[in-house]
């Protein structure tokens, strides 16, 4: 159905082109989808672009229209679609999931929101400490996560940490959050905002909208939902991906295969391989430990 609505300057018909088939939303007509991350955290779906998909389709549909160019709604069936999808994740064409893009609200801890922003292909605006007063709310992490210094990775944790040294963590932090208590009264007294703020630790929670197109989300989840990232960083990628898969399945399901349950193999190791070798041509002890971690995960240890 096409309906003339305007003229534009040069003349020519601005025209309201409807498709023949219904729209749905893609977020089922809600304001926002919530996961609580943390004792206070959360991520929270705030829109998608595009909000409409024909009836019976999903978010899978934009990146299949942008792969195909010509493509008409109804045109192609939906295991043809995933098979699109599979192919453009496998060999890495990425542009067609840049069609597609998602806002979300989070809240997290400050050294969250530090690792976080180190992903510079999105749309950020965060809570600002100048113009309003930080809420008293502070991440403590379980006790199953205070961990000892990993041995190997020097900027990870390993076995969990003696129950003293457990109790002095958390000594430490409850002393950290005492200084909110300053903080406010700093403020009452008439001292600067953007001043009274710097005392404040790490733990403490922001928050920010975040807007960013599919590719370089999934960018952003295979190395924020790796188990090599911090756990902490890690509980808000895994939301994030339950979020957006039933907005996108097709994309997640070929996103699991190809990137977070697959493997890739350095040249080293393919030539271990071959020569049926637990050790590689190498003398670097972290790429000792990952192929031995590799032939784990392939069964041949």
């Amino acid at each position: 159905m096409q309906t003339e609505i305007a003229v534009s300057e040069q003349g020519s018909p601005i025209r309201d082109v409807s498709p023949e088939s219904a729209m749905v939303d893609l977020m089922g007509g809600a304001a926002r989808r919530e996961i609580q991350v943390h004792e206070h955290g959360f991520v929270a779906l705030v829109d998608v672009m595009p909000r409409l998909a024909p009836e019976g389709q999903t978010g899978d549909a934009a990146i299949v229209q942008a792969a195909r160019v010509s493509y008409g709604a109804g045109t192609k069936k939906v295991n043809e679609d995933r098979g699109l999808i599979r192919y453009l994740l496998r060999h890495r064409h990425t542009t067609p999931f840049e069609m597609v893009e998602f806002k979300f609200h989070v809240a997290m801890p400050i050294f969250v929101a530090r690792q976080w922003i180190r992903h510079r292909t999105a749309n950020v605006n965060e809570y600002s400490a100048r113009y309003s007063l930080v809420p008293d709310r502070f991440y403590v992490p379980n006790r199953d996560d205070v961990r000892a210094q990993s041995k190997l990775n020097r900027q990870g944790r390993d076995e969990p940490i003696d129950e003293d040294t457990a109790q002095k963590f958390v000594s430490y932090l409850e002393k950290a959050e005492s200084m909110h208590k300053d903080y406010l009264e700093l403020t009452e007294r008439g001292l600067a905002r953007e001043l009274a703020r710097i005392g404040l630790p790490q733990s403490v929670y922001t928050e920010w909208y975040w807007k960013i197109d599919l590719h370089n989300l999934l960018h952003f989840l295979s190395l924020r939902v790796d188990p090599h990232a911090q756990k902490e960083i890690r509980d808000f990628g895994e939301a994030m991906l339950r979020l957006i898969e039933p907005i996108v399945p097709l994309t997640v399901e070929a996103f699991r295969d190809y990137r977070m349950e697959s493997m890739q193999l350095t040249r080293l190791e393919i030539e271990a391989l071959r020569s049926n070798s637990s050790e590689l041509a190498t003398e670097n002890k972290r790429e000792q430990q990952e192929w031995l971690e590799k032939r784990a995960k392939l069964g041949l240890d």
